[in-house]
């Protein structure tokens, strides 16, 4: 049976969350420099009321990070990170022991008792003060808090089912100390870069929603926003350029960081336009692979900042 909390159920704790409606969440987005769409808006206060993962895919650098950062930076609570990666296992996402403080901590009694009481010294070595507490674990310790499953696709199916487990009941079960609940369910947020397909288990249990890279007046109110006292016109020449290149066949699309390095990279030059001499001079702060910048300068630069 679901447990209150859980998001298999639909009896949800949200207490802890201050915002009313999707409006009021993207205001508190805005003043903690996230600009946030109607329907990002609308998907996280859903995730965030419902008690539900918000599962986050799109092209790199459409703000899916970005997003979590700046969600829990707006609702004042922690923010705890899981990157995934090839290879990642239940220790290095949930908890893992202490062993070079548990082997100090044996070699001391040892020393204070000719007697040792083998499994009283067992017990106090599998006691709390010897658990490493990795993100889930902390994030159902700390909750209310926002936890970041960082690109998800990284990561292989074993991990994938063990992580739904986890989030589906919000609690975990440490042998030697007992069931661990969170009293409240984290907001969680899970990334994809699409690498691969994630599993349609676990894509159920969320709330998903496909990010796109911003509209030209958007990503100039971000420019604009991060990099304060950058002129509109260079906000929105930078800003078309990097949407006219997102279009060529590129080995890594530009996102909206590449579209910031690029504008603070001509604001160091001193550059109050993007003109074809300052495209090259700064070209490595948007492309970032040889072959890339190599095509858009074949391509011809004057055609990528007159479309």
């Amino acid at each position: 049976m679901p447990v209150p909390g859980s998001s298999l159920g639909v009896v949800v704790d949200v207490s802890w969350s201050p915002v009313e409606s999707p409006d009021e969440l993207a205001d508190s987005l805005d003043r903690v420099g996230y600009l946030a769409d109607e329907g990002v808006a609308t998907a996280a206060f859903l995730a965030l009321r419902l008690g539900r993962p918000l599962f986050c895919e799109g092209e790199p650098g459409t703000g899916k990070t970005s997003l979590a950062v700046a969600l829990a930076a707006a609702l004042d609570v922690p923010m705890i990170r899981l990157q995934c990666h090839e290879g990642i296992d239940f220790t290095q996402a949930l908890y893992d022991w202490d062993f070079p403080r548990q082997l100090l901590h044996l070699r001391a009694l040892e020393a204070a008792s000719d007697m040792l009481d083998a499994e009283a010294a067992e017990r106090s070595l599998y006691s709390r003060r010897f658990l490493l507490a990795r993100p889930l674990l902390r994030a159902l310790e700390e909750a209310p808090c926002v936890l970041l499953v960082d690109e998800v696709d990284r990561a292989d199916d074993e991990f994938e089912a063990f992580l739904l487990e986890v989030l589906g009941e919000n609690a975990v079960t440490v042998p030697e100390l007992g069931e661990v609940r969170a009293e409240v369910p984290p907001l969680v947020v899970l990334t994809s870069n699409r690498t691969r397909e994630v599993h349609d288990a676990l894509k159920r249990r969320c709330l998903y929603h496909w990010l796109e890279h911003p509209a030209l007046a958007r990503e100039v109110a971000i420019l604009r926003r991060r990099l304060p006292g950058l002129s509109a016109g260079l906000a929105e020449q930078v800003a078309s350029a990097v949407r006219k290149l997102r279009t060529v066949e590129l080995l890594k699309p530009p996102g909206v960081a590449e579209s910031i390095d690029w504008a603070s990279a001509l604001r160091a030059l001193g550059r109050s336009e993007l003109d074809a001499e300052s495209a090259a001079a700064t070209l490595g702060a948007v492309l970032k692979y040889r072959e890339d910048a190599q095509r858009v300068v074949t391509a011809g630069l004057d055609t990528i900042l007159a479309g």
